[in-house]
């Protein structure tokens, strides 16, 4: 008799443990009746694979296969005001934080997750497509979409400081080193300051990253007016100390991307070869009033950081 194979597909959300089976009849070719194993898996989709031969008018079960994924801990809300797209993004963010994903598992497929979530292709393809953007998932053909755990972003029309950066992408930040010192400034930096080359200046130097490698070597020159002591926690994010204990705002930043190769100074600082490649980020920072507050160097590698430029008009 020749094989026969009927795709069952099953949304179980039950609490029954793994090794409850059940047997039970399922209509399946007319009045034929067969005795199927359902295994319920604890808030899972399961899709079955049965093959079955036809033996004196009964269907005999020769082997199934079962291919399952996760069930997502939230859903769409389809009577929400709430556009699908946005609440596909908001729960993907939320599964990007996941540990099994920030270890590089791979997403769900586009065709599950949409089923899974009930939404079309096309309007889940519109969220991850913006995660894509943001730098926080990438895809690879043939491989599928993952976590882009090693690649850190920044836009261009959303200027935040470092820290605030990291703490909304979710990366936690480690200080490397951090050093404070009072130098006299080049000609370059002065004229920023409009300030004259024999006034010291507050210079400050960190080497941040995630918390098993660095990737970024910052410098920063600060204002006279700002007040800065150098005694200051800067544990602590750099713009919560100037509004906090100095209410000074930094409102506009104003900045110049280049490529640059790495020196021995900064290659040692960032554990990489001499030669290797940088993006290399001068910032210019200004208060409510428009005066200049910091001049800031950033030494990114450039395997870890991706700077996007988003455009209207």
């Amino acid at each position: 008799m020749p094989l026969q194979k009927t795709m069952f597909y099953t949304n179980l959300n039950s609490n029954y443990s793994i090794k409850n089976i059940m047997y039970k009849h399922i209509n399946i070719i007319h009045e034929y009746k067969i005795i199927l194993k359902q295994i319920l898996f604890r808030k899972t989709d399961i899709y079955l694979n049965f093959m079955y031969k036809q033996t004196n008018l009964n269907y005999r079960l020769i082997c199934f296969h079962c291919r399952l994924f996760t069930n997502m801990k939230h859903s769409i809300d389809h009577k929400s005001p709430i556009p699908f797209h946005i609440q596909a993004e908001t729960l993907l963010r939320k599964l990007i934080e996941e540990e099994e994903y920030q270890n590089g598992k791979i997403f769900p497929n586009e065709v599950d997750l949409a089923k899974q979530l009930a939404i079309s292709r096309t309007t889940l393809r519109q969220a991850i497509n913006k995660l894509v953007f943001e730098g926080l998932l990438v895809r690879k053909k043939r491989i599928g979409t993952k976590v882009a755990g090693g690649v850190v972003s920044s836009r261009s029309n959303n200027w935040l400081s470092f820290s605030q950066e990291m703490k909304l992408r979710g990366i936690p930040i480690k200080n490397f080193e951090l050093h404070v010192t009072w130098v006299y400034p080049d000609e370059a930096i002065a004229n920023f300051f409009e300030i004259k080359t024999d006034r010291k200046i507050l210079k400050m130097e960190r080497v941040r990253g995630k918390p098993y490698e660095p990737f970024v070597y910052f410098i920063s020159y600060f204002h006279p007016r700002v007040g800065l002591t150098g005694e200051e926690d800067f544990k602590r994010p750099l713009y919560e100390i100037l509004e906090n204990d100095y209410s000074v705002i930094a409102t506009l930043s104003k900045e110049e991307i280049s490529a640059k190769a790495a020196d021995a100074l900064i290659a040692d600082k960032l554990k990489i070869e001499q030669g290797s490649p940088l993006l290399f980020r001068k910032r210019l920072v200004f208060d409510q009033g428009e005066r200049p507050i910091e001049y800031n160097l950033g030494y990114y590698k450039a395997d870890s950081f991706i700077y996007t430029v988003e455009s209207s008009r």
